[in-house]
């Protein structure tokens, strides 16, 4: 696997939950949420200059058939954003029971419903971020 850093993305209409590995590729940790509310892009262009990413992966939104979700139009609007911005590539990954398995994490590792609510987007990214490092790794990216 190549050297660098990738940040994930879990993107939803109120806060995009992110996820960074670490620079060989094998770890994926949970960062923290960003507010669709605010400046999002100039907050993903500070991640940008200290992390350096070789690229981004964001979670497309399936239902559980395959199809894609209506949430995707948003989703597409925030990759298309991301590729205006920053000349980083823009891996898309099936997001399918990404919330669903991060909440179960979450409560398993003994946080509350309630404390949990604010950290399950970016374990979710840290989720996505799992899968694309996989995909990586089995040379499928």
């Amino acid at each position: 696997m190549r050297n660098g850093r990738r940040i994930a993305f879990d993107y939803g209409d109120v806060r995009i939950g992110v996820a960074i590995s670490d620079a060989s590729g094998l770890l994926a940790t949970p960062y923290g949420n960003i507010s669709t509310q605010a400046d999002f892009l100039s907050e993903i262009a500070a991640l940008v200059s200290e992390y350096a990413p070789i690229y981004f992966a964001v979670g497309i939104p399936r239902h559980l058939s395959g199809a894609v979700s209506a949430k995707m139009e948003s989703v597409e609007s925030f990759i298309k954003a991301l590729e205006w911005q920053f000349a980083i590539p823009v891996v898309r990954i099936d997001e399918r029971f990404t919330t669903v398995s991060a909440a179960r994490n979450l409560r398993d590792s003994g946080k509350s419903a309630k404390s949990a609510k604010n950290l399950i987007d970016s374990a979710a990214a840290a989720t996505i971020l799992e899968i694309a490092l996989s995909q990586e790794a089995n040379h499928e990216l």
